[in-house]
């Protein structure tokens, strides 16, 4: 068991030194890490027959820096989404870098047609954005509960690839009934590694 593991014990805890943690990267270990978990990523999608993806738009320090461009440029239909209040998330479909508009918590999303929250549906693998994932599968969000309400209208049979650091992927995290774990996790170091669901 590790320092932190040992230290941190409610989500509020983990959430604060995944955060500090993130903060204190440098630069070029950043873009270092994005590098190796796109091509881990490029290299895992390319393995499977898949035409939508459902991703996220990176901000700060998170990583998978040009996430949703990379993709597209792959050849795959980009799902984003959009924060609609304390309902599940809206999607809409990643046309380029030019689709993008600035959001509530500083987030970038589509500002083209809203397709609804069902959307998700249509997703073949849905890349979750996470500040810890641990080796059971459970996630560890921001808090605000918007992958919860979202992730259950998910096709059942869709992937659910949580994309974290290594230092995120972690033994133990303090999970509820509702957490809908993912399939498996995705580091810089370790690449796509299935997860015990």
């Amino acid at each position: 068991m590790s320092s932190l593991d040992e230290f941190c014990t409610s989500k509020a805890e983990w959430r604060s030194r995944l955060l500090r943690q993130r903060d204190e990267l440098d630069e070029p270990t950043r873009q270092a890490d994005d590098q190796a978990l796109l091509s881990s990523l490029l290299g895992w999608l390319a393995q499977r027959q898949l035409s939508v993806v459902a991703a996220y738009v990176p901000v700060g320090p998170e990583p998978g820096a040009d996430l949703p461009s990379v993709l597209r440029e792959a050849g795959l239909r980009v799902l984003l989404p959009i924060v609609a209040g304390k309902r599940p998330l809206e999607w809409a479909e990643y046309t380029g870098p030019d689709s993008l508009e600035p959001a509530t918590f500083g987030l970038l999303e589509p500002s083209g047609e809203r397709l609804g929250a069902e959307a998700i549906g249509r997703a073949d693998v849905i890349l979750v954005p996470a500040l810890g994932i641990d080796h059971q599968g459970v996630r560890l969000g921001r808090g605000a509960g918007h992958y919860d309400r979202s992730l259950p209208l998910r096709d059942p049979a869709a992937e659910l690839l949580g994309i974290v650091r290594d230092g995120e992927f972690v033994a133990s995290l303090p999970g509820e009934d509702h957490d809908v774990r993912m399939t498996s996790v995705i580091t810089p170091a370790r690449g796509v590694v299935r997860l015990p669901v």
